[in-house]
Parts: C-alpha cells; sequence; structure tokens
C-alpha cells in the first residue's frame, strides 16, 4: 500500500513537540520511505537518505551489509522496537530494514524515447495493483528494455509499495508518467515505434510480430485489458496463446512473455 510522504506522518507529532526545526526542513524535501532489504540496498547507492531505521536486536548478515553501507556512507543509523519500524514503513513485510530517502524521480519520456538507438517500452494501460507495477518494472530492468509509460490516473504510481515488490530494480529503471496515454502512444508512433496491443482477443500471436524495430510494449490493467481508445491506438494488436484451462495470465507474467520473445527476436 503506498504512503503519504513520511513528513506528512510527523507534523502531528511534531507539531504537539513545539520542534519546527525538523519538521520544516522535512517539509522543503518531500521524504518517502524503502522498504525490503533489497529496495533499500539499492536505494542507498542512488537517493539521498535521511536516515535509514533497523529493528532493534535483529541480526543478519544482508542487513549488516546495509549497517556497513551506511556507515561507510556517514549516513545515520536508528534501531527501534519493531513495531516501530512497521509503523514507519507501513506494513509487516519490510524484512526489518526502511529507509526515509527522497522519492524517485519519474522520467521524461522523450529522453526514454531517445535512450537508445531502438527503444523497446512496456506502456501499461491502468495497472493499479503496486504489486504488478513492480514486477514489471522489475522483468523491464532485467530485459534491458528502456523503460516503463505509466498514465497519471487510474493506476498505481511509483511507491513504497513498488519499490518492495521491484526488490531493487526500481533504482535502475526509467519510469516515464503521462497525463494522456492514448497521446502518449501517438507521440511515439510519430518518432517511428511501432506500438503493440496485447489482450486475449487479439487477431495474432505474440510470436508473430516484428519486435526488431523501435517499439511499445501495450499491455491492459487487471481484469479490465485496453482501453477501447488504447486499443485503436495500437498499430497491431496480438494475444498470448493460452494451452491450459485458465482464460488469462497476470499482466507481470504476460509482459515478461512478450519482453522476452522481444529480446529472442533482437538477439538472435
Amino acid at each position: 500500500m503506498a504512503m503519504r510522504p513520511y513528513a506528512a506522518q510527523l507534523a502531528p507529532w511534531f507539531a504537539c513537540r513545539g520542534d519546527n526545526s525538523l519538521s520544516q526542513r522535512e517539509s522543503r524535501e518531500r521524504l518517502e520511505v524503502v522498504y525490503g532489504i533489497h529496495a533499500v540496498r539499492e536505494a542507498l547507492r542512488t537517493r539521498p537518505m535521511d536516515y535509514v531505521l533497523i529493528t532493534q536486536g535483529y541480526h543478519n548478515p544482508r542487513v549488516q551489509e546495509i549497517i556497513d553501507a551506511c556507515r561507510a556512507a556517514g549516513i545515520a543509523l536508528r534501531f527501534s522496537p519493531r513495531p516501530a519500524v512497521e509503523r514507519t514503513a507501513g506494513t509487516a513485510q519490510h524484512q526489518n530494514v526502511v529507509a526515509v530517502c527522497t522519492p524517485k524521480a519519474y522520467d521524461d519520456l522523450p529522453a526514454i524515447m531517445t535512450s537508445a538507438e531502438r527503444p523497446l517500452l512496456v506502456a501499461l494501460d491502468g495497472v493499479e495493483d503496486p504489486a504488478n507495477l513492480g514486477a514489471i518494472i522489475r522483468t523491464v530492468v532485467a530485459a534491458g528494455a528502456s523503460g516503463v509509460v505509466i498514465p497519471e490516473r487510474r493506476a498505481a504510481g511509483l511507491s513504497p509499495a513498488v519499490a518492495r515488490a521491484a526488490a531493487g530494480a526500481l533504482e535502475h529503471a526509467k519510469v516515464a508518467r503521462v497525463p494522456n496515454l492514448v497521446r502518449a502512444l501517438m507521440d511515439l508512433k510519430t518518432h517511428n515505434i511501432w506500438v503493440y496491443g496485447f489482450e486475449a482477443g487479439g487477431p495474432r500471436s505474440y510470436t508473430e510480430l516484428d519486435y526488431s524495430p523501435a517499439c511499445a510494449l501495450v499491455l491492459g490493467g487487471e481484469g479490465r485489458g485496453l482501453h477501447r481508445l488504447v486499443r485503436e491506438a495500437c498499430d497491431e494488436l496480438a494475444h498470448i496463446p493460452l494451452r491450459g484451462p485458465v482464460s488469462s495470465l497476470n499482466v507481470s507474467v504476460a509482459a515478461g512473455v512478450v519482453l522476452y520473445e522481444a529480446v529472442r527476436q533482437r538477439t538472435r
């Protein structure tokens, strides 16, 4: 579950104390939490840190690596009982380590489009589950794709839960958030990027598409698939054949299937 900026959580407590120094600093620099061993370890390498919070008395070699990295970099460490760590993380799935840091910044779509000679993008039409978004981001990074495009409305944005699901990959990903996905897809097409949409009713198999040119792979949200206008903006529509009794794949699994077919074709 996405959390409010950390400064917003602390503001009532500091107001009661009458201590404005830290609250003013945090209001100037919006902070959020990142939790989970992999997510925090990678965030330490890329984001400015306020401090890292560890469960008091918890011993684990991987957490010790994070402690050693913080000490080497001069990053403040705090040790608190597990309930306090859980309150800060906003979840019990924190693996006993939480970083309070600056948020992951979104990237500009034009910059992503020009980041490679033949960009390979994944565009998501209303994926609302942070776990799915995080899993897709991890697959995009693993496949060496150029980036992810998500809409601003009715879709998951970058959050602590996404960072946790991406297990450190978010720090290496390029993610653009656009006001209008259809308009963004049309813009991609004007830059000679093919737009391929994937849904159960697509007339072709995903293996029949040509992924060798610059292309964007468009997948729909959980349960709804592609919206009509998004579907109409696609150059080609394709499906993933299903041989068993299930009627659909999870969107993060579908993204992995089509991404690696694109990689396979590009590396033949």
